[in-house]
């Protein structure tokens, strides 16, 4: 049964998010975790932007927040997220990680470790590897993995390393189809 929605992205992934947050259907209760990499030391607009187009909560991650249902939980810039396994989430300042903290990987492994299986872990655009090395971690944990198709994005450095990485065991698809294929395999893990 999947628990969790891990989302990740850089360069190029905004607009895949616009398109896919409002087609998640609202049965679909299972709390998100969403990781960008931001500038730093800039206030992120992620959470103002994203409101508008869902019905879900979205909110920055503070520390020690616990995983809500219908909410987007997102990365606040310059720190890392993780999963823990009494289901909130961790802050931390620890060092960044391919130039980026929050860090992909960080957050993938981390929702591995604390909830195995029930991760489904989703990699879109992005110009660097950050989250190849996490997404195989939920794989190899049982978890369901989506790489949004590189011939299919601005910047394909990240879905490709993931697949270099995962190869056959990431569902392939296009942003248009992200929703759907996210929907499918959510209730896959539940049956």
């Amino acid at each position: 049964m999947t628990e969790l929605i891990a989302i990740g992205g850089s360069a190029g992934a905004f607009d895949a998010l616009l398109a896919l947050v409002p087609e998640l259907p609202d049965e679909l209760a299972i709390p998100i975790v969403l990781v960008l990499h931001q500038q730093p030391h800039q206030k992120s607009l992620v959470p103002e932007l994203l409101a508008p187009v869902t019905r879900r909560a979205v909110r920055e991650v503070e520390d020690k927040d616990p995983l809500t249902p219908n909410t987007i939980h997102v990365a606040p810039p310059n720190y890392h997220v993780l999963v823990e396994r009494d289901r909130t989430l961790a802050l931390s300042v620890d060092e960044p990680v391919q130039y980026s903290r929050p860090s992909i990987d960080i957050t993938f492994e981390s929702a591995a470790v604390a909830l195995g299986d029930r991760v489904l872990g989703v990699l879109l655009s992005g110009a660097n590897d950050d989250g190849a090395r996490g997404l195989h971690r939920i794989v190899e944990s049982g978890g369901l993995a989506i790489v949004q198709d590189p011939a299919t994005v601005p910047y394909s450095a990240m879905p490709r390393a993931a697949l270099a990485r995962i190869g056959a065991a990431a569902h392939v698809v296009s942003g248009s189809q992200l929703a759907t294929a996210i929907v499918a395999a959510a209730r896959k893990a539940r049956s």
